[in-house]
């Protein structure tokens, strides 16, 4: 069952994290990868307060599986973001590239600390 689930939650995720970075590119098309950084930065708070609840006991392990990894892994996308690094730096945009991954990580991991607090909170 729990492979269903991970499958059920990332046929939802790629298509969402396709509409929205989209979406966000048609309102700023100035050549940053804003879109990644809004998916990769909301994706780590929802794992982190995903995880968060499955510690406290609030969520199962199928809820787990769907949202967390199938939906969150489907949806966040690492290897899009290491490729805009690489396209930013081999335009000679040092500093864009060098912010994107500074605040790419740091916002990120300072999200997911977050949601990990606020999902022990609820549960």
């Amino acid at each position: 069952m729990i492979p269903l689930m991970v499958a059920l939650g990332a046929a939802v995720g790629a298509p969402c994290r396709y509409l929205l970075d989209g979406w966000v590119k048609d309102r700023h098309p100035g050549g940053l990868p804003l879109g990644t950084l809004l998916i990769n930065l909301s994706g780590s708070a929802a794992l982190g307060l995903l995880m968060g609840l499955a510690a406290g006991g609030a969520i199962g392990s199928e809820v787990l599986a769907a949202a967390g990894t199938g939906w969150c892994g489907a949806f966040t996308t690492y290897s899009t973001f290491s490729f805009e690094v690489v396209q930013l730096a081999r335009q000679n945009r040092f500093g864009a590239a060098t912010g994107y991954v500074l605040v790419s990580i740091g916002v990120g991991l300072a999200l997911a600390w977050g949601g990990v607090e606020l999902g022990l909170a609820l549960s």
